[in-house]
């Protein structure tokens, strides 16, 4: 009763919604980049929307199912297909036993997300499923998922629904966009948004900023014009959260990602607002972000009809789903 990797992908873990309560340890949040599209791919499994789900990054894993499960991708667009046949992201898809699942090419975003009905069968670590590479800890082995590594399912489904079919794809899709049509990424201004020279004020509101290849999960380097504070006086270690833009001694930007350390002593000269989180997270090396200074009632706003539209997926979900199974 399990998956298991038969070839292992570039960076591919197991995630969910985060680790908290222990930042003054030391010990980061971490979880899914892209948290929206990991709640949506939980809810059209029929899972709480914290269950634990395998993040994605292309080259990706290519999977077998040992037994049938009900499953779906959201998030990225990496043409994933089953036993050859491509299946369609924000959909249900019943997988049948020796099924294989393969991704082959990165169309559109940079992280996909993997859930399986009932989750997967492996122990949390400080309350949550996440993978902390760098501790070591959660996820499977605390590290990410290589060849001949096997998840035993939490709840496989019966192979009587699925007759002699490799896989079907429920008749119901959602529909990810939640009326964001902002092309920029809103942030708030830092502590130290004061101290940067108005030059460098203007320039960072008025650029166009480059996603570099050092870019990762605990955060992302941006190619800019050099950006100036008024002094050069050092900045005391303070917390820092996912979304905090640091600006480095050289002048240049990088924005903290998931597994951002917890304490930082860069001046923190702006925050990505939440509901733009999953927007940057599914943004890759190369792509230009460009930023627009933003107010917390409008912060607020957009996080309130962010979730508004989550729970709405959820509710449909979790009646779509009980109806199709009740009818079988």
């Amino acid at each position: 009763m399990s998956l298991k990797i038969i070839k292992a992908g570039i960076l591919d873990t197991i995630q969910d919604l985060g680790r908290y309560g222990y930042q003054h340890l030391g010990i980061n949040p971490g979880g899914a980049m892209d948290k929206f599209s990991a709640q949506i791919a939980n809810m059209l499994a029929g899972n709480n929307i914290n269950e634990a789900v395998i993040e994605l990054h292309f080259p990706s894993s290519v999977i077998i199912f040992q037994e049938p499960a009900l499953i779906a991708l959201s998030g990225a667009d990496f043409f994933a297909s089953l036993n050859g046949e491509k299946i369609p992201a924000l959909h249900p898809v019943l997988v049948n036993k020796n099924s294989i699942l393969q991704f082959h090419e990165a169309a559109k975003g940079a992280r996909a997300y993997l859930s399986v009905k009932g989750g997967f069968e492996i122990g949390k670590w400080m309350n949550s499923y996440s993978t902390n590479i760098k501790a070591k800890a959660g996820g499977h082995k605390g590290r990410s998922l290589q060849k001949e590594d096997e998840l035993k399912l939490g709840q496989p489904l019966e192979a009587s629904l699925l007759k002699e079919n490799d896989f079907i794809v429920l008749p119901w899709q959602v529909d990810s966009r939640w009326d964001d049509d902002a092309e920029e990424v809103f942030v708030l201004p830092g502590n130290e948004w004061k101290q940067m020279t108005q030059e460098s004020k203007e320039n960072f509101l008025m650029t166009a900023f480059i996603i570099t290849r050092q870019s990762d999960r605990m955060g992302y380097r941006l190619n800019n014009i050099p950006l100036h504070c008024m002094s050069n006086e050092e900045v005391l270690s303070s917390a820092v959260s996912f979304g905090t833009i640091q600006l480095l001694p050289d002048g240049r930007l990088i924005v903290l990602m998931a597994d951002h350390q917890t304490t930082g002593g860069y001046p923190r000269i702006a925050h990505i607002i939440t509901a733009h989180l999953s927007k940057l997270a599914q943004m890759r090396p190369g792509e230009k972000i460009q930023f627009s200074m933003t107010n917390q009632k409008t912060a607020e706003a957009l996080l309130i009809k962010q979730q508004q539209h989550l729970l709405q997926l959820q509710n449909a979900c979790t009646f779509r789903l009980h109806e199709y199974f009740n009818n079988r």
